[in-house]
């Protein structure tokens, strides 16, 4: 299960390893998101070339295209995508919170139209235990209520509230049917509600710890609040989430709040972030992101960065804002494996700095080398 390797002196880093039936992970880590089974533009070995050592997949996508009996029928997702180590799956939460306008929640769960053909559904949280475990993933996230930002206080406890009970009624079916992943136990994690309110992240916290789960994530943020109110959530959970378990920020951010949130004790993350951002021909460097449409670059016979990958490095700025501007594939691709890599390789070095007990040390020298070409 997880093991608590080191714990930074400066701060509340941790230096982790998490066991699951498809490998071994070591934490602080970042996981790529694999929406429908892919992450976009990549080959499972370009992810294996950068050592990703875990991937997501997305509950309420694949359970749409192409579907559990398709995905049961040629051997789960681990098989059906070729991807044969750690995985985990969301709980689709976060995408019917998405899907405001053609939703309608109640204490079954949440019905909704799909955006692809306009079919009615229902997702509560048995089915989506079930979606995951047919799929068997190694990590299935519990079904949660999002809330939106802002949030009025009543509709915050409301929400809250209900998540806790729909986390009971997921540890139930769980007790019931004991999911696989390969040839272990599928694990489990809860996720952590409560909008902007101190109390409510705690109660949620608490609530969900009761339940005795393998980990715990702190949800309902990058919901569009200011970044002070999403380190905020961060700070209002992780006190009251036990030491001996994973914790895990989802669907963050950017590198130096992936910093700033393993210094608050994190130790899983994910984000579409750094392949988004690829996707429109922006990539991250020691120095700060750069631009590599931009005019500049148009003579410039220099890679990405001087540590890139020698997957990338063969390639330079001129080649890449020339591919770029001809809507030539390789370009996004390039630049998805350089920001994925270079969210590894901040991992990787945030986990030394950990066991040398300087994590505040790198911090502070990663933030003020990133962040000077804006000043």
């Amino acid at each position: 299960m997880f093991e608590l390797l080191h714990s930074d002196s400066g701060s509340k880093a941790r230096r982790g390893r998490l066991s699951t039936p498809h490998g071994v992970i070591e934490t602080p880590i970042f996981m790529p998101v694999g929406t429908q089974g892919s992450v976009k533009t990549l080959h499972p070995d370009d992810l294996l070339m950068m050592d990703a050592q875990i991937i997501l997949g997305n509950t309420y996508h694949l359970w749409l295209r192409p579907g559990c009996e398709v995905i049961s029928e040629l051997g789960g997702l681990h098989t059906f995508t070729t991807w044969d180590r750690p995985m985990l799956t969301d709980s689709g939460g976060f995408q019917v919170w998405s899907l405001s306008k053609i939703r309608k929640i109640s204490e079954e769960g949440v019905q909704f139209q799909s955006h692809l053909d306009g079919t009615r559904m229902m997702l509560s949280p048995e089915k989506s235990m079930e979606i995951q475990a047919t799929f068997g993933s190694d990590i299935a996230m519990l079904f949660d209520e999002c809330p939106p930002y802002p949030c009025e206080r009543k509709y915050a406890e409301a929400s809250t509230a209900l998540t806790t009970r729909w986390g009971k009624r997921c540890k139930d079916w769980i007790e019931k049917n004991n999911p696989r992943s390969g040839e272990g136990r599928q694990l489990h994690f809860g996720i952590v509600q409560g909008s902007v309110y101190p109390d409510l992240r705690e109660l949620s916290a608490r609530q969900l710890v009761d339940l005795d789960l393998d980990g715990y994530a702190i949800g309902g943020v990058s919901v569009g609040e200011p970044e002070e109110e999403m380190f905020a959530a961060i700070q209002n959970a992780e006190p009251f989430l036990p030491r001996d378990k994973p914790r895990y920020a989802m669907g963050l951010g950017t590198p130096t709040q992936l910093l700033e949130m393993i210094g608050q004790g994190v130790d899983m993350f994910d984000c579409v972030h750094p392949t988004r951002c690829a996707r429109h021909g922006q990539a991250f460097t020691p120095d700060g992101p750069i631009h590599i449409k931009n005019k500049q670059f148009e003579f410039d016979s220099s890679p990405l960065s001087a540590d890139a990958h020698p997957h990338v490095a063969r390639f330079s700025k001129a080649f890449l804002r020339h591919s770029f501007r001809a809507g030539e594939i390789i370009a996004q691709r390039v630049l998805s494996f350089h920001n994925l890599h270079f969210y590894l390789q901040l991992m990787e070095n945030a986990r030394q700095a950990i066991c040398e007990d300087r994590f505040r040390e790198f911090q502070d020298e990663f933030v003020a080398r990133y962040t000077a070409r804006k000043k």
